[in-house]
């Protein structure tokens, strides 16, 4: 298993938003040997969201050898052209790191602030994802074209439904499955649909290693439950929070499930929750 880290695209309390952050980020990634970076896309939300793209683009310079995804864009929203030209541009920068992962996203705020009807997003999304695939090809009119051959790899975001992972199947090269709509079984069923040697990841894992019981309980309980509006018993179970060897007992549990990559979303203190994922809990998986 392989590690990727999600860029810090929103406060979780005073850290702020700024290049410093970002770039903190990826070079202690790069640093300690992960995969991948990524962002995902909100135009709304709970809290103050920075664009994803727009940070993907700053963080070429930094990132080695990482990969750059999206985790996922809304291509329905962004519509296919426009992130085609997103997408060819980042991949063109960095030499041909871009991963597209792409998704019809879950929250109607960001259908409100396009002006896309809500009800309309699975139509809309097969059909701009057809699109996309289309346009970052080489038969492409937009130029420049991708570097890397053929084009970026896109991937589909699909929690684990049987219509989604048909979907996946049949439009993707690669499955992003979301750590906190599944568990390490429902991830082992989702992938036994899909074809042998099919990628995929682990996306939007929440992290945040403590050996501080207490301090765990504190940040499922007044840092991720409201701002996803979940249980925090619940997502207890689901997410990297607490001592580094439940956090590896939880992903050598997906590692087992046939899951190729993870990525975390540390709740803040990037570079040292980045560390100690790779120094405490990534030998223990």
């Amino acid at each position: 298993m392989k590690l990727g880290v999600h860029l810090p695209l929103m406060e979780f309390g005073d850290e702020g938003q700024s290049l410093e952050r970002l770039t903190r980020a990826v070079d202690a990634a790069r640093d300690s040997g992960f995969a991948a970076v990524s962002a995902n896309d909100h135009f709304l939300f709970q809290a103050p969201w920075l664009d994803g793209p727009t940070a993907l683009a700053a963080a070429i310079e930094r990132s080695g050898d990482m990969e750059l995804a999206t985790t996922i864009a809304l291509v329905s929203l962004r519509r296919p052209v426009a992130l085609a030209k997103t997408l060819a541009a980042l991949d063109v920068l960095s030499g041909g790191r871009v991963v597209a992962g792409v998704g019809p996203g879950s929250s109607e705020r960001d259908y409100a602030a396009a002006d896309v009807p809500f009800d309309d997003r699975w139509a809309r999304f097969e059909a701009a994802t057809v699109k996309l695939r289309e346009l970052l090809g080489p038969s492409s009119e937009l130029a420049p074209a991708p570097v890397r051959p053929g084009g970026p790899p896109l991937w589909l975001a699909s929690w684990g439904s049987a219509a989604g992972m048909r979907r996946v199947a049949r439009l993707a090269d690669g499955w992003f499955a979301s750590a906190y709509n599944t568990t390490p079984e429902r991830f082992a069923a989702g992938r036994a649909t899909l074809p042998e040697g099919f990628p995929n990841a682990l996306v939007t894992m929440w992290t945040w290693i403590t050996e501080d019981e207490r301090e765990g309980d504190r940040v499922l309980r007044e840092v991720l439950a409201p701002l996803l509006k979940r249980d925090p018993q619940e997502l207890a179970a689901q997410v990297c929070v607490g001592p580094a060897e439940r956090c590896a007992s939880l992903l050598s549990r997906y590692a087992a499930a046939g899951c190729e990559r993870v990525y975390l979303w540390p709740l803040g203190d990037e570079p040292r929750q980045i560390e100690l994922a790779a120094s405490d809990v990534l030998p223990a998986i």
